[in-house]
């Protein structure tokens, strides 16, 4: 732990910013198991863009949960160590898919990014002016997150519009 580093922490309990790390921590490996077996099982139209996408994504969610370890870490606290846990410490959850179509999948998807949004703004609210270090990593990832959704809804808009034009063509 880092004695001077954890010295400018004031007005918030290490143990709940490591608290909220891990809660945060749970959800990324979720999220980067979600999105990598979704990216496995997709089917539909235009399920190659969106394989590339969940791929991308899955990698961002194992570096974020990267960067919310080392800061778990560097507070003096452990991360999660049983995979077990992330289920009774997560935030957003994990839905498994059950319907593997792409507009299915991106919607899946969409919800987790909006959970993991609500998530790291939250923790942001509750580290600012009170651990900048912390409050520096979240609004990090919070970009990313935000990115994350932008770029799954403009998939999933962009395939709805051509299965609807699809639809209209045929009738």
């Amino acid at each position: 732990m880092a004695i001077r580093g954890n010295s400018i922490i004031k007005g918030i309990e290490i143990s709940e910013v490591i608290r909220l790390l891990n809660k945060a921590y749970a959800d990324e490996w979720l999220a980067y198991y979600q999105y990598f077996i979704e990216a496995k099982v997709i089917k539909g139209i235009m399920k190659d863009a969106a394989i590339a996408e969940l791929n991308q994504h899955a990698a961002d969610e194992l570096r974020h949960a990267t960067m919310v370890a080392d800061r778990i870490l560097q507070l003096g606290g452990t991360p999660i160590l049983n995979p077990k846990d992330w289920f009774t410490h997560t935030n957003c959850g994990y839905e498994e898919p059950k319907n593997f179509d792409v507009v299915a999948i991106l919607q899946d998807s969409i919800k987790g990014e909006q959970c993991a949004i609500s998530t790291y703004s939250s923790i942001a609210d509750i580290v600012k002016d009170k651990d900048i270090i912390t409050y520096n990593l979240v609004s990090e990832i919070l970009a990313d997150e935000v990115e994350h959704e932008e770029d799954l809804q403009a998939l999933h808009d962009d395939i709805a519009e051509f299965i609807t034009d699809i639809k209209s063509t045929i009738k």
